[in-house]
């Protein structure tokens, strides 16, 4: 694909790559549109059980809307399209609702709009270098939708800092782990290898039950407790009809590796 991204497969992993190297992997409207439809391909391919998302280059893992675009009135394209419809809220899986498993790798610098990528993601990793602010107040925009999802992730205050102070002050790495917002800090040069190996964890479990565990943990986060665990009951007895339940149990008896059958999305 050549909308600023590549998507490539390999095995039973797929890997998202954003690269406008130059635009610091900023996304325009072509991008956006790309990626709906790249998600809608992962999540219609049973061969794809997981996906790494990451940016190209050394510098940026994603800084956002492209500003670029925006000053030359891109992003009022669908100002009057309800949120769900406008092309930047179709970004990743979650938005998408794919629920195959994303593994997202922080290479560098997380800005504005990056932070969907990683608000949205499953397991999030992040180089030694990476960083993270926001400066949709400092160019005259609004910081609304990202600060909603951050303030899930690592709290009120954290988010705050964040979205006001416009990346007059920016978040390093360790402190995105302190605050929970990743899960790993490494060397740059380990970064992708350690995707990879999650991504390869996840691909060799059943994309059946992996599907439908993350829908019940997502899906609960729109819910209070009650109706989350009536929600997430459901979602285990469906699956008690899923051929995956028993081949588990047989491959585990008998000491090799389970024969999975592919998932077809609720």
């Amino acid at each position: 694909m050549s909308q600023g991204f590549r998507l490539e497969r390999d095995g039973h992993v797929a890997t998202l790559t954003l690269d406008r190297v130059k635009q610091h992997n900023a996304f325009d409207i072509p991008t956006a549109e790309g990626l709906h439809e790249a998600w809608l391909e992962i999540k219609a391919d049973d061969g794809i059980r997981a996906v790494i998302v990451t940016g190209a280059g050394e510098r940026a893992f994603c800084t956002g809307m492209d500003v670029g675009a925006i000053a030359a009135g891109e992003s009022q394209h669908t100002a009057e399209q309800p949120r769900r419809d406008a092309p930047w809220s179709k970004l990743t899986a979650i938005q998408n609702r794919v629920w195959k498993p994303v593994v997202t790798a922080v290479n560098g610098m997380c800005v504005g709009g990056g932070f969907h990528f990683v608000v949205d993601s499953d397991l999030v990793i992040a180089a030694e270098h990476a960083t993270f602010f926001d400066t949709h107040v400092k160019v005259g925009a609004v910081g609304a939708l990202e600060p909603v999802t951050l303030a899930r992730r690592i709290g009120l205050e954290a988010t705050l800092r964040l979205a006001l102070l416009g990346g007059s002050e920016r978040m390093s790495a360790q402190e995105a782990l302190r605050l929970g917002l990743v899960g790993e800090v490494l060397p740059a040069a380990e970064l992708l290898p350690r995707a990879r190996a999650l991504a390869e964890m996840l691909a060799s479990h059943s994309p059946a039950a992996l599907q439908r565990t993350k829908k019940a943990v997502w899906e609960s986060l729109d819910m209070g407790l009650e109706p989350g665990l009536d929600h997430a009951w459901k979602l285990v007895q469906a699956h008690n009809d899923h051929p995956d339940l028993q081949e588990g149990g047989k491959a585990f008896v008998e000491k090799r590796a389970p024969q999975w059958k592919p998932h077809t999305e609720e």
